[in-house]
């Protein structure tokens, strides 16, 4: 078999995330090694053997695998065809030296639902423009890691105390509503409101029903349509409804609305030009938005 490598890795805009590194190696065997960071590990092909600490290890299917930082560790191909990996390199503000042992100790955690949000992490930090979900996934992944690694440590409330659930809650919306254009991080928000970014996520979506993600990139698409039926170009409606361009528009608005901005506003104009319309649908268009 003809050794194959294939590699990606860059840097998204998302406090705590070193590094997002991509691999397929079908031969490749990394020597040991040592990371300033936390090495957060999913293999969608194949598996990995590594030494960790002189423990010899392994990835066995559907486990996400966590390497603490400066402990050395190998790595190599435990099939015949290697291995496809997903990494994120994170910082320790989002584990603490606490988590270093208990890491070393049982690296390798076998979590369904943790894997799956590993897994939509990466897939939200492929686009630029959706910081805010990134960090809010990556709240409720480091809250997980925590309660695997550390089961009776929870994160102490900031300086004031926590407001209650719904309070919280409120909170937040009212947060996100003052800055639905410019954004704010959720690191920030937590600061602001005395909460732990987890609990902002989780008391938020239970709240209201829905992620604050969710909830802001809905208010801009809302947003979004008003200034569309008023004549403004999608790339001008981009920027003033708080999108990263006019692509990370077109994607959510399509995704929410069913149409792209272009064709939405191309549609609403006709029908403003064409009495005969039936109220409430546009000529030769069928769609129904996300529920």
């Amino acid at each position: 078999m003809t050794p194959r490598q294939e590699i990606s890795a860059w840097r998204p805009a998302v406090p705590g995330v070193v590094e997002v590194f991509h691999a397929h190696f079908t031969e490749h065997a990394y020597p040991m090694h040592v990371h300033d960071a936390w090495t957060l590990v999913i293999v969608d092909d194949g598996a990995v053997r590594y030494d960790l600490d002189r423990h010899r290890r392994g990835t066995p299917g559907d486990t996400v695998s966590l390497l603490p930082p400066q402990v050395p560790h190998n790595g190599s191909p435990a099939t015949p065809h290697g291995f496809r990996k997903r990494v994120l390199y994170l910082d320790m503000t989002q584990l603490d030296e606490r988590f270093i042992g208990p890491a070393v100790d049982s690296p390798d955690l076998t979590d369904p639902l943790l894997r799956r949000r590993v897994g939509q992490l990466h897939a939200v930090l492929a686009h630029h423009g959706d910081e805010f979900e990134a960090e809010s996934r990556l709240a409720l992944i480091g809250e997980r890691l925590r309660r695997h690694l550390r089961p009776g440590l929870r994160p102490g409330p900031a300086a004031g105390g926590p407001l209650p659930d719904r309070g919280v809650a409120r909170s937040l919306r009212d947060l996100l509503d003052a800055r639905l254009v410019e954004g704010i991080a959720l690191e920030e928000a937590a600061c602001l409101i005395h909460a732990h970014p987890a609990h902002l996520v989780r008391a938020f979506s239970s709240a209201f029903g829905i992620a604050p993600h969710q909830y802001v990139v809905s208010r801009r698409v809302d947003l979004a349509r008003a200034l569309l039926l008023d004549g403004q170009p999608p790339r001008e409606v981009a920027t003033a409804t708080g999108f990263y361009d006019q692509s990370h528009l077109t994607r959510h608005f399509k995704r929410l609305i069913g149409t792209t901005p272009g064709r939405y506003a191309a549609r609403t104009r006709l029908t403003a030009r064409t009495p005969s319309a039936s109220p409430g649908k546009l000529p030769g268009r069928a769609w129904e938005p996300d529920a």
